[in-house]
């Protein structure tokens, strides 16, 4: 599904581009498949949000060493996006505007945050930048795509997910995301 973001966004909305970091993309420490086919995608949104003068963010994991989802200290993952590393770098390609406001997760010793809403104060800046809908992309879909999706509807916003701006770990956790995201009240074109 191609959609068109120059007819869809409004004044009133906000871009949110979750982790497109090199980590997540082929070659990276924790690859996606296809991962940087969003990439494209995105840039074509982020151009639609800069003309109209929209905000747009971008979340990324930034990984201490010791992060407790990494294999080494208990959790499910492959050390990724460690703090300063190419890794952690946004994808070179995609053209995110000097004015995108960077959210930092992925920070804390004593847990993991997959949402870009989790201890970030994402919410406060959305509301005082007089947003009321979110459109959403990025990696991974069956997690941190997920999970900043669900806590948006959580924070009262209305949320589009951006079905070909992103990509999901494993298939079948990216059914189970769409029908986790669809359940919280996110908007999902085509999906029943």
């Amino acid at each position: 599904m191609n959609l068109d973001p120059g007819t869809l966004l409004q004044p009133g909305d906000a871009l949110l581009v979750v982790d497109v970091q090199n980590d997540f993309c082929p070659g990276g420490a924790l690859a996606i498949d296809d991962g940087d086919a969003v990439v494209p995608v995105l840039n074509r949104w982020l151009k639609a949000a800069g003309e109209l003068g929209l905000p747009v963010y971008a979340s990324r994991d930034w990984h201490p060493r010791e992060h407790p989802s990494f294999a080494a200290q208990g959790g499910p993952w492959p050390p990724h996006c460690l703090q300063d590393s190419p890794g952690a770098r946004f994808h070179p390609a995609l053209a995110l505007p000097e004015d995108a406001i960077r959210v930092t997760k992925g920070v804390r010793f004593d847990r993991d945050q997959y949402s870009a809403f989790d201890g970030t104060g994402l919410a406060v800046a959305l509301r005082n930048r007089g947003v009321g809908r979110i459109w959403v992309g990025g990696l991974a879909q069956d997690v941190c795509v997920a999970a900043t999706a669900v806590d948006a509807r959580k924070e009262g916003f209305a949320v589009h997910l951006i079905p070909d701006a992103t990509r999901p770990v494993t298939a079948e956790g990216g059914r189970e995301a769409l029908q986790r995201m669809a359940e919280a009240g996110v908007e999902i074109p085509d999906h029943e």
